[in-house]
């Protein structure tokens, strides 16, 4: 990891685009369009322009951009954004289970203060909780050395076939959908029955949840915060 870095306003803004950039080129580190990144960052797409042009021509890039290419994480940037990563992924991780924060709480109070603990404090929590591998939605979490691995699953909504599932994460960005699919017993580890997959025209999948053989209709959107991987028969 990086030596600790004093944070600001800026050094937050420049966190958030190159963890978005992280989230949207995926496994693959495909390049992100400039819509794509507006879109997911909330802000104009002039906006990002302006910032992808700032990162891309530091001393030290952290993007590599083209006007009508897209943008890319430089390996600096890329060792920033898991570095980050694993700050807010540990900080959820210790409010959940040390502090017992709700699960629907701890995503936005990671975002607040993942910019700002130091490297000490980072290895302390990490110590503490015994050097987790996954956060409490189920997300990998960046080693000390910047190596985060990458999911097997698929999302929920992406199913077209019938079977057993396990709940591989749910994701954090909407406290509000998060509540309710915690309600409904989805959480990481456990087993989803998907009894009915949808149609691209359907409005909901028809599942059961563990050894429940009761059913209920879970909306396709909660079903696209929801990443599974399909348990083969033996």
């Amino acid at each position: 990891m990086s030596p600790q870095r004093q944070a600001s306003g800026s050094t937050e803004s420049v966190d958030n685009y190159l963890k978005a950039i992280l989230y949207l080129g995926g496994p693959a580190e495909s390049r992100v369009t400039i819509k794509a990144l507006a879109e997911r960052l909330a802000v104009a797409p002039a906006s990002v322009t302006n910032m992808l042009q700032k990162l891309a021509g530091a001393a030290a890039p952290l993007v590599q951009y083209e006007r009508h290419g897209g943008v890319q994480l430089s390996a600096a940037g890329k060792r920033r954004a898991l570095e980050v990563v694993r700050h807010h992924r540990l900080i959820e991780t210790f409010l959940y289970k040390v502090l017992d924060y709700p699960i629907e709480e701890v995503h936005d109070e990671a975002e607040r203060l993942e910019h700002f603990i130091s490297e000490r404090f980072e290895e302390r929590i990490a110590a503490k909780l015994g050097h987790p591998k996954i956060d409490p939605h189920g997300h990998s979490i960046p080693t000390l050395d910047g190596v985060m691995a990458a999911p097997e699953s698929i999302a929920l909504a992406d199913v077209a076939r019938e079977g057993t599932y396990r709940i591989e994460s749910v994701s954090d960005r909407d406290a509000g959908n998060l509540r309710r699919i915690e309600a409904c017993g989805i959480t990481p580890g456990a087993m989803l029955r998907v009894r009915k997959s949808a149609s691209p025209e359907a409005e909901a999948y028809r599942v059961s949840v563990g050894r429940s053989a009761k059913t209920f209709d879970l909306p396709r959107t909660m079903a696209q915060d929801v990443r599974v991987v399909r348990k083969e028969k033996r």
